[in-house]
């Protein structure tokens, strides 16, 4: 198996959402979009299946110095191998590849947030990152591009936090904000014990309220020039969204299920936005 092909089996594997935005791609972005979500996968999968923090800070240590081969040397894994056979075309960076490992690495050190500032800057590494290289890929003329990519994420990331609050605590996570919580009067017991209380439902009204308002942001800051070319995130800020709204009039019922939309209609958006758009 070539590292394309590789990253490709991961990305489908993975069911995400973003999977079905890189469908209506040209050969060459949509190998090197695969190729990065493919890293962004495997450096997130470190953290979520190593039970011992040790052994995933020795493993995100290993990504590090294949990222450094990317841009340096001869990788070894395929998914780096098929980062470095895009890196150039598509003027990819070193250092945001990096900045995604730390943003990996801030949940072995952390497993609540006090307020939001803090969780937007482990949002910034994680997805906003995320978005700025994939601007880079999808193209643009216009450097406000960069900044509704870098929002986009921000939004992303903010609606994967709201659709995981149940399998996050699960696992002793609390990515709401912990001052957050007590202003609508949410203990963390009641997000560890799963109890779905009114003041439960406010606080995710205010979250699901926020992570729109990023979207809002995002789409201000894209200049008419190169929406076109950025047509993938619109399909993925098209799929998320929907996913939110599903969250929202099924009573945000987040801690006790994980509210999906099924591959059919992930793709029926999709083509329906490229289409748009």
């Amino acid at each position: 198996m070539n590292p394309h092909d590789y990253c490709q089996k991961k990305a489908a594997a993975s069911g995400s959402s973003f999977y079905y935005s890189f469908l209506f791609l040209p050969h060459d972005k949509r190998r090197a979009i695969t190729a990065l979500y493919a890293f962004c996968r495997e450096v997130d999968d470190v953290v979520d299946e190593c039970s011992d923090p040790e052994v995933a800070r020795a493993k995100l240590a290993w990504w590090r110095q294949e990222v450094a081969a990317v841009f340096h040397g001869r990788p070894q894994h395929p998914v780096a191998q098929a980062l470095a056979a895009v890196a150039g075309k598509f003027s990819l960076q070193e250092q945001h590849l990096q900045e995604i490992i730390d943003g990996m690495a801030m949940d072995l050190d952390h497993d609540r947030y006090p307020d939001f500032a803090a969780l937007q800057a482990y949002c910034h590494r994680v997805a906003g990152v995320v978005g700025l290289l994939s601007a880079e890929i999808f193209g643009y003329q216009d450097k406000h591009t960069l900044q509704y990519a870098a929002d986009l994420g921000m939004a992303f990331q903010l609606t994967n936090i709201i659709r995981d609050v149940g399998e996050d605590a699960r696992r002793g996570r609390i990515y709401l904000p912990l001052d957050e919580l007590a202003q609508h009067g949410v203990g963390v017991a009641d997000i560890m014990h799963a109890r779905e209380t009114d003041n439960f439902r406010r606080l995710m009204e205010f979250q699901i309220t926020r992570a729109l308002s990023y979207y809002r942001q995002a789409f201000a800051h894209l200049p008419d020039i190169d929406r076109k070319a950025q047509r993938t995130g619109i399909i993925m800020a098209a799929i998320y969204r929907t996913l939110l709204e599903e969250i929202r009039a099924g009573g945000c019922h987040v801690l006790k299920e994980r509210t999906s939309l099924t591959p059919l209609r992930k793709l029926w958006i999709a083509w329906k936005t490229w289409v748009k758009n």
